[in-house]
């Protein structure tokens, strides 16, 4: 596998960092970006004749990850050339599924052969129900496949997301990488690193992802009662406040963020499901126990590949990156002081993460952690 990164800045438009001259035989490009830049069609125009005959990957973000450093309003992007790994690639509208369950089932019977290894996904943040894709792509493949990624971001404006495979990235797209072959070895951690406070309470009336009651009380009225003079905020501050949920009382809680509220309905839009009869809890920041869940996340992404990871991915939360603030950097250098100094590292801050809990291969959804995706290639 070689690698090499570029960065776009409005100052300086593109600058290489580890420029290891595989342009033209690149077979895959991210490229993770703030909205109002990826939105202009000239910057997929120079990526595509950098690396003219590579897939190309792109996303809009809350934040973008290169190496060490955390940024806004650029372009994060790394070019791979695989030695012996194969890819097939899938682009879906969601406007044209059914529904982003059938979507995520779509998507996985799309890549499923005998010698995948592993899918990369990255799909709408606002659009797509990010907890029905990832069951419909579980449904769609065996546990033995584990799949990553997340959903983009649009910095905390939460308007309109960009995703585009082989083509200038538009709002709705779900895209698909399936990695083939035995040379690659993959490996993925997940850490939140929140503490939860207040009492369990129960989810009495919900429907998928917009929750109404909780205990039988308006869950909106509870919530800003927590947030206090937050909630003026919301629901941008409700970033600060996400919610821990346990579909079953022995069922290992996942982390859920707020996407929006409708004061008319009084109800909360998260980014994932919430069944009726789940058990929630709010939760809120440590900023040490964030920073340190970084490093965990890494950790476990490392013992599943069994020595150095050449490429790491992050997806990162924004919530995390609206917590941590000036602080944000650490948690990336503490993935780097894990990893060490030879893995390239990009990624991009997210509205939704997808792996696997630590210790199964079954895909989740989850908000307000990191996630990392480690590649090494024999």
């Amino acid at each position: 596998m070689k690698i090499e990164q570029k960065q776009w800045t409005a100052e300086g438009q593109w600058a290489a960092s580890g420029d290891n001259g595989v342009s033209k035989s690149a077979n895959l490009v991210l490229a993770f970006g703030s909205r109002g830049i990826l939105s202009d069609s000239a910057r997929y125009d120079e990526i595509r004749a950098f690396y003219p005959d590579a897939h190309i990957l792109c996303g809009t973000t809350s934040g973008e990850i290169l190496g060490i450093e955390v940024s806004d309003d650029t372009i994060a992007l790394t070019a791979i050339e695989f030695e012996s790994t194969t890819l097939k690639t899938i682009s879906l509208r969601i406007s044209e599924q059914e529904n982003s369950f059938e979507a995520g089932k779509t998507l996985g019977n799309e890549l499923l052969s005998d010698d995948l290894v592993h899918v990369f996904v990255l799909s709408d943040g606002l659009q797509v129900n990010g907890s029905e894709l990832v069951k419909g792509i579980s449904e769609a493949l065996p546990n033995t496949i584990s799949v990553t990624g997340g959903l983009a971001g649009d910095a905390a404006n939460f308007e309109k997301t960009l995703v585009g495979l082989d083509t200038a990235p538009t709002d709705g797209n779900i895209v698909g990488i399936g990695l083939y072959g035995s040379s690659l070895k993959i490996g993925h951690g997940t850490q939140g690193g929140w503490d939860p406070f207040g009492p369990e309470r129960i989810v009495t009336k919900s429907s998928s992802n917009v929750l109404y009651e909780l205990d039988g009380q308006s869950a909106l009225e509870l919530y800003k009662t927590y947030l206090g003079d937050k909630a003026a905020e919301l629901p941008g501050s409700g970033l600060l406040f996400p919610l821990a949920i346990k579909e079953t009382a022995d069922s290992r809680p996942v982390v859920r963020t707020l996407l929006a509220v409708d004061e008319g309905e009084h109800s909360m839009t998260f980014a994932g499901d919430l069944p009726e009869g789940a058990v929630v809890q709010l939760m809120k920041a440590n900023f040490d126990k964030l920073i340190d869940a970084s490093a965990d996340a890494a950790e476990g992404s490392l013992e599943k590949i069994g020595s150095g990871a050449q490429l790491a991915i992050l997806v990162s939360c924004v919530g995390r990156k609206l917590v941590l603030d000036q602080r944000i950097e650490e948690e990336v250098e503490e993935v780097q002081a894990v990893l060490g100094d030879d893995t390239k590292i990009t990624g991009f801050y997210s509205y939704g993460e997808i792996s696997p809990l630590n210790d199964g291969f079954n895909c989740d959804l989850h908000n307000q952690t990191m996630t990392i995706t480690t590649f090494n290639e024999n």
